[in-house]
C-alpha cells in the first residue's frame, strides 16, 4: 500500500483529524494523543497492511509501522499540516483532564517520549560515534590530540553538551508554550561566562541572593523543570499585556524572571533530584546488580510494549551528567538481543514462508535495535517465543550487571552501541550479549512452539496441490471451462486486497468477492480436495482440471471456526450452484476481521489467461472466471 493510502486509513480509523490532539513518531511507531480513543477503530487498524500492531500505553494511541513509520508520518502531516506545526492542541502532559482520567505516570511518560523522540536518532548516531572513538584511541588508530579526533569529537559531543537547548525545543512543543523563550532560558544556562563561573566555583549573587554554582551542560532535569513552570507563567503575561506588545513583552517577562529564578531555585532543586537518581541507581547497581540485571535484561521488552521505557531515559541521560557513565544501556541490550535471537529460531524453524521472510528481516532490525515490529509481529503473537527471549534476556542481562561494564553516552541500544560500553568488565559482557541471543534461539527452538504452518502456509496447504491430485492428473488434463460464482457480491481485483500472499499472485490468479450473502457454492461440478477445519477455507478440484481455493475472509483463521458451517467433506463430488459453507459476516466484521473472500485458480500457470469476466456486483451462478 502507497504510504498516502495507508495515512489515509489510520487517520480515518483513529477518529479523523478532529480526534487527534497531537501525533509524532519514533524509530517504529506513529504516536497519537486522541481527544477520545474510543472513537478508534483498532481492529480496523491492525488489519491494514503495513501496520504490525496497536498499542494503547502511557496516555498514546500507538500505531507499529515499522522501518517506513517516517515516510507514512510524513504522508499523514501532508493531510494534516497542523500535526507537523506545533500548533496542535494540548497534549496529555498539558491536559488536566486527561491527567486526571489517565494519571499523573501516563502524563510523564507521554510527555518525556514527546520531548526526546524528535532528536533520539540524531543522539543515537552521536552517541555511537562517540564510542567509536573510544574504540580508535584503544586501538591506537589515534589520539585524542589529533584534528581529526577532536572534529570528530565536537560532532558526537555536542548535542550532548548542549542538550537542555535541544530539549528545551522539543519539551516546549510538547506543553504548548513558546519554544524559544525556552530556548533562550536554556542557552542562558550553558552560557560560557555561566559555565565558566560555575567551573570556577566562583560565588555571585542576584541582588543579594546568592547564587549555588551549578553545571547544565548535558543535563536533563533543570531544563524540563523550567519548562513547566513556563507552562504557568507565560499565560499570565499573555492575559495581562495587549495583544499588540504581548508577543514582545511576554517573552521579556518570563525572561527576566524565568533565568534568575531557575539560577537561584530550579538549579538547587533539580540538583537534589539529580543526586537522588543517581544515588538510588548506584546502590541498586551496587547491592543488588545481578537481580536487578535480570530484571531490566529480562522485563526491557514489557516496558517496551507498554511505553513506559520513557521513563528511564531521564535516568540514563542523569547518570552520564553526573558520573560520566550510565551501567544501564549496556544491561539492556541482551534483551535486545534475545528477541534477535527469538526471531531467528523462527526463522529457522518455520516452514511458513512469509514468517520465515518476516522472522529473517526482523531478526537483522533487532539485532540494530529496532525490536517493535519483532515483538508485534513475531514473538509477542507468537507468544512462547517472546516468553523464551525474555527469560534469555534476563540470563544475559544478569551476566552484564554482574561485568560492572558501563555506557560513556546514551545511544539507541543496539550492537552498534557496543564501542560506547570499552570500561572494565568489557570482555565479559560480551559474552553475556552472546549468551541472550543463543539462549533465546535455542529456548525458541526447543520450547517456543514454532506453528510449522500458521495461516499462510495453512492457505498453501488448504490449496490443492499438484502432488496430491496426482491420480486424478493422471486420467484428467485442464481445459478451458467457465467458472460462476460461489458468492454475491462486490467484485475485487486480487492485488486490492490487503494481503499479499494472495494480491501478489503467488497463490495464482483469480479474484475477491465482498460478500453481501454468507454462503459459498460451487462455481463448477467438481471434487472436495481440501476442508480446512475452522471452515475458513475450502480447495477444489474442477472436472475439467481448474484447482480452486477459496478463502473466505483475512485472518479468519483465527476465529477457529466460529460463525463458520462446513456443509460437505472432502472428497465429496459437488455439483455447481451446490452450497458448501455458510459463514456469518457480521461475526466476523465484529471480531475486527474482514470479509473479503479470494477465489484463486492455484495451478493458473496451465492456462493462457484466467479472465475476470464479472464487473462491480456479482450474484451467485453469474459467469465469473473464463479460464483459457
Amino acid at each position: 500500500m502507497a504510504y498516502e493510502e495507508l495515512s489515509k486509513q489510520i487517520l480515518e480509523n483513529v477518529g479523523g483529524e478532529q480526534n487527534i490532539k497531537t501525533a509524532w513518531h519514533c524509530a517504529t511507531r506513529l504516536r497519537f494523543i486522541l481527544k477520545d480513543e474510543s472513537k478508534a477503530n483498532k481492529a480496523a487498524i491492525e488489519a491494514l497492511d503495513g501496520v504490525v500492531t496497536v498499542v494503547q500505553a502511557g496516555g498514546q494511541y500507538q500505531v507499529v509501522i515499522g522501518n517506513n513509520v517516517g515516510e507514512v508520518y510524513d504522508a499523514l502531516v501532508a493531510q494534516v499540516p497542523r500535526l507537523g506545526s506545533g500548533d496542535e492542541a494540548e497534549t496529555v502532559a498539558g491536559d488536566k483532564k486527561k491527567l486526571t482520567a489517565k494519571g499523573a505516570f501516563d502524563a510523564f511518560v507521554s510527555f518525556i517520549s514527546g520531548s526526546f523522540t524528535p532528536f533520539l536518532g540524531a543522539m543515537a548516531g552521536a552517541g555511537i560515534l562517540k564510542g567509536l572513538l573510544s574504540l580508535f584511541v584503544v586501538l591506537h588508530w589515534m589520539t585524542p590530540n589529533t584534528g581529526a579526533y577532536q572534529v570528530w569529537y565536537a560532532a558526537a559531543d555536542g548535542i550532548f553538551y548542549f542538550l537542555p537547548i535541544v530539549l528545551a525545543f522539543t519539551a516546549a512543543k510538547q506543553l504548548k508554550v513558546n519554544q524559544f523563550v525556552t530556548v533562550s532560558i536554556a542557552a542562558a544556562l550553558v552560557y560560557p561566562t555561566m559555565v565558566a563561573l560555575t567551573s570556577a566555583k566562583t560565588a555571585i549573587n542576584f541582588f543579594g541572593i546568592p547564587i549555588i554554582p551549578t553545571t547544565y551542560t548535558s543535563t536533563v532535569i533543570p531544563i524540563l523543570l523550567v519548562v513547566f513552570l513556563q507552562k504557568y507563567l507565560e499565560p499570565l503575561f499573555n492575559k495581562l499585556w495587549h495583544e499588540s506588545v504581548r508577543n514582545i513583552l511576554t517573552p521579556l517577562c518570563v525572561l527576566m524572571i524565568l533565568v534568575p529564578l531557575t539560577f537561584i531555585v530550579v538549579g538547587p532543586i533539580s540538583t537534589t533530584i539529580s543526586n537522588a537518581l543517581a544515588n538510588l541507581v548506584l546502590f541498586l547497581y551496587k547491592n543488588t546488580r545481578i537481580i536487578s540485571g535480570f530484571v531490566l535484561g529480562g522485563f526491557w521488552e514489557v516496558f517496551v510494549i507498554f511505553g513506559v521505557h520513557w521513563a528511564f531515559v531521564p535516568v540514563m541521560m542523569n547518570n552520564v551528567t553526573k558520573w560520566g557513565y550510565d551501567p544501564l544501556v549496556p544491561i539492556l541490550l541482551p534483551a535486545v538481543l534475545a528477541q534477535a535471537g527469538a526471531a531467528f529460531a523462527v526463522f529457522l524453524k518455520t516452514k511458513d514462508e512469509k514468517m520465515k521472510g518476516l522472522a529473517g528481516s526482523n531478526t537483522i532490525t533487532s539485532i540494530f535495535g529496532i525490536t517493535e515490529p519483532t515483538v508485534y509481529g513475531i514473538t509477542l503473537k507468537m507468544k512462547k517465543p517472546f516468553y523464551c527471549a525474555t527469560i534469555a534476556g534476563g540470563i544475559g542481562g544478569a551476566i552484564v550487571a554482574a561485568s560492572g561494564v558501563h555506557a560513556n553516552a546514551v545511544s539507541l541500544v543496539s550492537i552498534l552501541t557496543i564501542p560506547t560500553f570499552i570500561s572494565k568488565g568489557f570482555g565479559i559482557s560480551l559474552i553475556g550479549d552472546v549468551v541472550a541471543f543463543v539462549l533465546a534461539t535455542i529456548f525458541t527452538l526447543l520450547w517456543g512452539g514454532i506453528n510449522d504452518q500458521p495461516q499462510t502456509a495453512a492457505v498453501a496447504a488448504a490449496a490443492p496441490q499438484t502432488k496430491t491430485s496426482g491420480q486424478a492428473k493422471a486420467t484428467l488434463q485442464t481445459r478451458a471451462e467457465t467458472l460462476v460464482s460461489p458468492l454475491t457480491g462486490q467484485v475485487i481485483p486480487l492485488t486490492d486486497i490487503k494481503d499479499e500472499v494472495f494480491s501478489s499472485g503467488a497463490m495464482g490468479k483469480g479474484v475477491a468477492i465482498e460478500p453481501s450473502v454468507g454462503e459459498i457454492v460451487a462455481p463448477a461440478d467438481a471434487t472436495v480436495q481440501m476442508v480446512f477445519p475452522t471452515g475458513h477455507a475450502i480447495g477444489l478440484l474442477t472436472d475439467n482440471g481448474a484447482e480452486l481455493l477459496i478463502h473466505i475472509g483475512m485472518d479468519t483463521v483465527q476465529m477457529d471456526g466460529k460463525g463458520f458451517e462446513t456443509l460437505v467433506k472432502k472428497d465429496d463430488q459437488v455439483k455447481a450452484g451446490q452450497p458448501l459453507v455458510k459463514f456469518n459476516i457480521k461475526e466476523i466484521k465484529a471480531a475486527g476481521l474482514k470479509t473479503t473472500t479470494p477465489i484463486v485458480v492455484t495451478n493458473s500457470k496451465n492456462y493462457h489467461e484466467v479472465n475476470v469476466m464479472a464487473k462491480n456486483e456479482v450474484k451467485q451462478n453469474e459467469l465469473l472466471l473464463d479460464l483459457e
